[in-house]
């Protein structure tokens, strides 16, 4: 006696097409590269790539990063951050077996990648997440620009190529030939702008206080010819244009100047027939009774914020949009959401969420007065320790917590070189 078919079903076999799996396998590959299109802009890197994951049908209509990753700025890592391993195990010790350690600076996630670049070459700077890479630098210095996730490597002119320019300098000639270009490396902020898959690199260095650039289809650095002036912050790179703070005295009253260098221009050609950068172009400034140094750039929620002190005592933070400034408004923010700003001689802005011992709408710097890792709560106006008592100094009295690897990431001398952040106590504290 035969069985009766499945109620709902011709021959009692499972329909396939009511699997919710091979329906969602089966979307047009048009509609699957919209959305994964549209999750790449507004989430992250890694969840366009478990995205892809999901299945075969995905994964072939959706654009893969790799080959792609440096020269299509979409598939930039721009949240993330390589930390500090600690134990003087920079990127690149043995140890570490080509490994190196990314947070995501909005989310917290931690992963790992194998660069194994790194053996020979050590991060001078990073830009939208990429690493700018300084390899044989007691000789060429080779330059690349490297996407720790998917390996794409761009390559640069090698910073030898600078120093027949550098030739007057004199914080070059004091140094000994062998380390110039480690010297000139020490101090570098890299901006990096990309068009049809060419990749034009300002770098502004710091210790002779130039400009040089290049593009990846280049043999050399070209070399401003003018100097930027001593700046009272870091400079900041930002959406492929730099940009320096500095303090002169106009008519007896003291003002901040922020100054933008944009990259070179197709039309614009020395005498030589070689592109030439134009002059820093003067965008905004505010008095220093407004806005006291030391001032510090950062970006934030894609806008450039401007730190400073309110009055002598420096006991107050301000902070205000340099957007504002450009309009000749003087705005002061009284909230930067849930963001946490890392101020140093490099600047960057973290979800308070990723922080157990930081609250959200805050500052952490150096105290400018009592010098320890201090939070300063724009909200209160109050000043209180960074993280907790057990690890107030570092590794010295107890285990580092994440604002210590983050605030690392913060100088560029404990970055590459995987050192983990200290302070020693000063005498009130000891």
């Amino acid at each position: 006696m035969s069985s009766s078919p499945a109620p709902g079903t011709a021959t009692g076999k499972r329909d396939r097409t009511s699997d919710p799996g091979l329906l969602w396998a089966s979307l047009p590959e048009d509609l699957v590269r919209l959305v994964a299109w549209r999750l790449l802009a507004a989430g992250d890197l890694l969840d366009y790539v478990r995205f892809r994951a999901v299945c075969t049908g995905w994964r072939s209509s959706a654009v893969s990063p790799c080959g792609r990753g440096v020269t299509d700025p979409r598939f930039h890592p721009r949240r993330w951050t390589m930390l500090p391993e600690g134990h003087c195990l920079h990127p690149g010790h043995p140890d570490l077996r080509g490994h190196a350690r990314f947070l995501n600076l909005d989310t917290g996630a931690l992963v790992r990648a194998r660069l194994p670049l790194l053996d020979d070459h050590c991060a001078i700077d990073s830009v939208d997440g990429l690493l700018l890479l300084l390899g044989d630098q007691y000789q060429r210095g080779t330059i690349r620009l490297i996407h720790p996730f998917t390996g794409d490597i761009a390559e640069l002119p090698p910073l030898a190529t600078l120093l027949p320019q550098l030739g007057t300098s004199l914080a070059l000639h004091s140094c000994p030939v062998l380390y110039r270009i480690k010297y000139l490396a020490s101090r570098v902020c890299a901006s990096a702008s990309f068009k049809a898959g060419v990749i034009t690199v300002m770098l502004a260095l710091d210790q002779v206080q130039c400009v040089a650039f290049a593009t990846s289809q280049d043999q050399q650095w070209s070399l401003s010819s003018w100097n930027y002036p001593v700046t009272t912050a870091p400079p900041l790179a930002f959406q492929g244009k730099l940009y320096v703070l500095h303090t002169t005295d106009e008519c007896g009253k003291n003002m901040n100047r922020f100054l933008q260098i944009g990259p070179p221009a197709q039309g614009e050609v020395g005498s030589g027939g070689m592109l030439q950068l134009q002059p820093p172009q003067l965008i905004a400034t505010i008095p220093v009774s407004k806005l006291r140094k030391p001032g510090y750039l950062v970006e934030c929620d894609s806008e450039i914020l401007v730190l400073g002190y309110r009055g002598a005592s420096m006991s107050r933070i301000l902070i205000c949009k340099l957007a504002d400034l450009v309009l000749q408004r003087f705005i002061p923010i009284k909230s930067i959401g849930d963001n946490t700003l890392f101020v140093g001689e490099r600047c960057m802005s973290v979800s308070s969420k990723v922080l157990s011992t930081v609250r959200d709408d805050n500052v952490v710097c150096i105290h400018p007065r009592q010098h320890y890792l201090a939070q300063y709560h724009l909200s209160s106006g109050t000043w209180s320790p960074a993280i907790d008592d057990c690890s107030l100094y570092g590794r010295a009295s107890g285990p580092s917590n994440l604002v210590h690897y983050i605030y690392s990431c913060c100088t560029r001398s404990l970055w590459y070189r995987g050192i983990v952040f200290r302070m020693t106590p000063p005498d009130s504290f000891a």
